[in-house]
């Protein structure tokens, strides 16, 4: 007797589901993307057109609770993730939620709630992508102390997308559809703590220099909500001093984008710009390193997800007690700059 599928739907079609949820999902054996529900009837169809999807659905709340439904992606933007994570949970859907996991730490306390109270469902979130080949390598290395004791970490994203005010304006520079997520630092963090742990104190500062930009919905200017240039001071609990730099308003930065650690004996060193990691010693040469055996197994992310339904493994990258993690920590920088103080994580 044939097994029957697993049948996912997907809510909210944005770039990254068409990119890697989709097709990943429709390349694993005996799983179904059986439905999709977009913005508007017209792009939900021009999805299900472009990927063979059978059903185009209209009403999302509904296609959550449909019992031919075992599981949901949930595409959308963050202003939506809490409310449909907690509906598709209710129903005994498992849910994979793109990230950002939420518009603040309460939706994502709600979300973790939700996810606890039904243990036999799985609830994953889109993983922050940068240290897929590395996480392993680099947890190695920190548990062995290849570095000696750790002193400072470094995180950089720099780049010019924001210095133009004729640019319109895009999702994540609203703060109703984004909440307290600000540019690419959710990442970084989300990459930092995976490796180090939970994050205990932080000092912020930020600024707006394009104010106002293009709605393209409208046609109309409006406020720009999200800052364009954030830096973040934070304390680790081992007493380690991570330095976050996030601006969209630096053109020809010469730093490199990526995550280094500096220890008593050594330093690491991600990049983001060719997936590498060095390693190097303090009196030696750089070592460009490579993947653990066994490890560097990149994007697994529909994997993964239809890995746990099946064999019961438990989520990695990430569950949804991580993501809580990052969103504490995104509202404790977000509270920080406003309130000109710094903020223990325990407070969020």
């Amino acid at each position: 007797m044939a097994t029957q599928p697993l049948r996912i739907a997907v809510i909210g079609a944005g770039a990254n589901t068409r990119l890697r949820h989709i097709p990943g999902f429709q390349a694993l054996p005996g799983v179904e993307v059986a439905a999709v529900c977009n913005r508007s009837e017209a792009s939900g169809r021009a999805v299900a057109d472009a990927f063979a999807i059978p059903r185009v659905e209209t009403d999302a709340l509904a296609l959550l609770r449909d019992p031919d439904i075992d599981a949901v992606c949930i595409g959308t933007w963050p202003y939506r993730h809490h409310a449909y994570a907690l509906v598709a949970l209710a129903a005994g859907k498992h849910v994979l939620c793109e990230a950002r996991m939420a518009m603040n730490a309460a939706e994502a306390r709600d979300m973790l709630a939700a996810a606890d109270a039904r243990p036999d469902r799985v609830a994953q979130l889109v993983p922050a992508p940068y240290d897929l080949r590395w996480w392993r390598t680099v947890r190695r290395l920190l548990a062995e102390r290849a570095l000696g004791p750790l002193r400072e970490v470094h995180a950089t994203m720099l780049g010019p997308g924001a210095l133009d005010p004729a640019t319109p304006l895009h999702w994540r520079e609203r703060d109703d559809y984004s909440g307290y997520n600000t540019m690419s630092l959710g990442i970084l963090v989300e990459t930092v703590e995976r490796w180090l742990g939970p994050t205990e104190r932080v000092l912020a500062d930020a600024a707006t220099f394009t104010t106002a930009r293009t709605d393209p919905e409208t046609g109309r200017p409006r406020a720009v909500a999200i800052p364009d240039s954030i830096g973040v001071f934070a304390r680790m609990p081992d007493g380690t001093r991570v330095t976050y730099r996030v601006s969209a308003v630096t053109a020809g930065a010469r730093d490199a984008n990526g995550i280094s650690l500096f220890g008593a004996a050594a330093s690491l060193h991600l990049s983001f710009a060719d997936d590498t990691l060095t390693l190097v010693p303090l009196r030696g040469q750089p070592q460009a390193l490579a993947p653990d055996p066994g490890t560097d197994v990149g994007w697994s992310v529909e994997r993964d997800f239809v890995t746990s339904i099946r064999d019961h493994a438990p989520v990695e990258l990430t569950s949804f007690a991580d993501g809580l993690r990052y969103m504490r920590f995104t509202e404790a920088v977000w509270r920080s700059w406003n309130e000109a103080r710094p903020l223990h994580l325990i407070d969020v």
